[in-house]
Formats: C-alpha cells, sequence, structure tokens
C-alpha cells in the first residue's frame, strides 16, 4: 500500500508530460525579432478564436482546429516578418504543414 502512492505520483507525472501542446518555432534564423513574431503569432485574434472553438471532448472537431490553428499561426507568423522586413523561412512557396 506505501507504494501505490509513488506509483500513482509517477504515472500523473507521466500522463500530463506525453503531450506537448507548445508548437516548436519554425526552422530557421533563431534572433530576438524573429522570437518576438513567434511569440506574437500565438497571441494573434485569429488564433486565439480557434482556441475558443476547441472542444476537447471531441477528438475529431480537436484534430480539426489544431491544424487550422497551426495555419493561422504560421500566417500570423509569416504577416509579423513581412511587417518587420524580415524574409520568412521556406522557400518559393511557404511549407504548408501536414
Amino acid at each position: 500500500m506505501r507504494f501505490m502512492l509513488p506509483l500513482a505520483a509517477l504515472l500523473l507525472g507521466a500522463c500530463s508530460l506525453a503531450r506537448d501542446v507548445t508548437p516548436a518555432m519554425p526552422a530557421g534564423p533563431d534572433t530576438p525579432e524573429h522570437r518576438a513574431c513567434w511569440l506574437e503569432s500565438r497571441n494573434a485574434p485569429e488564433v486565439r478564436a480557434l482556441n475558443r472553438e476547441m472542444n476537447p471532448n471531441n477528438t475529431f472537431n480537436q484534430t480539426r482546429l489544431e491544424g487550422e490553428v497551426r495555419q493561422a499561426q504560421n500566417r500570423a507568423y509569416r504577416e509579423c516578418l513581412r511587417a518587420h522586413g524580415l524574409a520568412p523561412p521556406g522557400g518559393v512557396e511557404a511549407v504548408r504543414p501536414r
């Protein structure tokens, strides 16, 4: 019985680490301006509106909206880079997440 409490705590801790919900910054230069644009894109109005629509009890809804949030965040990131006169990462065509 004494071993159950640490085991339960360990399992709960492992569950919280199973999924990282913070999206990684796109590959490219890691400058303060790029980091600032990435943080700004995470708080863009369109991204916040999509996050409010997420329903964690509906897997289909959550999966669909995660893709839309990713696209909206990438769009906001590129717009911020453009506004600051920085070149967006990628190449000729923007990289589309799958």
